[in-house]
């Protein structure tokens, strides 16, 4: 069995990404990994041309950013990652810059690809997600984040990203998945106020005009975290790759997270699904075979 992993980073040190730990959280069961870098407004190349590895192959990209409507250059920028990985590789493990596979997880990930290789009924591998919140210490729990998502695909030439890489379809078909008892810790919302206030920024520009930018993205001095519905408290480890940043996290919530910050219908459906594990109405970019 051969596996391929690929991303797409650009600014990866302007904006706090990890891309580093997210690249190396992987490595140990890819043979490979495609990683396509962006034109950049700091020493993010090379960043990456540091990760002592022989298995890191390198593109060099351009941003179309003309592609401002729905986050599509995100999309085709994990396209052309994924169209240099090598022919010869069953699956394609996707991570973004901002996820981080934990150590625990990868005998039983490597363990799914093996089992799954030779059913070609299954064209992906569908991860469950932690999605954590201003501090290390927090994860988000309410509907507004995604519980799952595609992550591992078979390397079919009519693979490719779908809307803004938020999963893959095969055509505009979704893809047949199985699930996986493994998570992808999700760090993009744990920065210094500062950087998240200039990640939040950039990235809305991926996906509005400067009009809408100006009027909806307020110029403050720091991101405003405390704008969110509900967190629950971590409990477990985080992954080795990641542990330095979590040591290093040099400033406090200026607000209350045990708090619950719900609309009368959101609080209905949020504790319906904490009762009987059921998301009403939950979109899903694939289908579980």
């Amino acid at each position: 069995m051969k596996v391929s992993g690929f991303s797409f980073i650009r600014n990866a040190i302007k904006l706090d990404y990890p891309i580093v730990e997210a690249i190396t959280s992987i490595l140990p069961i890819c043979d490979e990994f495609v990683i396509a870098v962006g034109k950049s407004e700091d020493g993010t190349l090379a960043l990456i041309q540091s990760i002592d590895s022989s298995k890191i192959k390198i593109i060099e990209t351009i941003w179309d950013d003309s592609l401002r409507e729905g986050g599509w250059v995100l999309a085709n920028e994990t396209d052309k990652a994924f169209s240099h990985i090598s022919p010869d590789s069953d699956w394609a493990f996707y991570i973004q810059g901002d996820e981080i596979v934990h150590e625990d997880y990868l005998p039983v990930i490597k363990k799914s690809m093996e089992d799954w290789k030779d059913d070609l009924k299954v064209e992906g591998l569908l991860f469950k997600y932690k999605h954590f919140y201003a501090s290390y210490d927090y994860v988000a729990n309410s509907r507004r984040w995604y519980k799952n998502e595609i992550r591992i695909v078979r390397n079919l030439p009519e693979m490719h990203s779908y809307r803004d890489a938020q999963g893959f379809r095969i055509a505009e078909r979704k893809i047949r998945v199985k699930p996986i008892d493994a998570y992808i810790y999700h760090y993009g919302w744990v920065k210094h106020p500062e950087f998240q206030k200039q990640k939040h920024r950039s990235f809305n520009v991926l996906y509005h005009d400067d009009e809408w930018i100006e009027s909806n993205i307020p110029d403050v001095s720091e991101f405003d975290y405390s704008v969110i519905d509900s967190l629950k408290k971590f409990e477990g480890s985080h992954p080795r790759v990641i542990q330095k940043r979590v040591d290093k996290m040099n400033w406090k919530l200026n607000f209350n997270p045990e708090r619950e910050n719900f609309s009368f219908s959101s609080k209905l459906l949020h504790r319906i699904e904490r009762i009987l594990g059921w998301r009403i109405g939950e979109y899903k970019n694939y289908k579980i075979i």
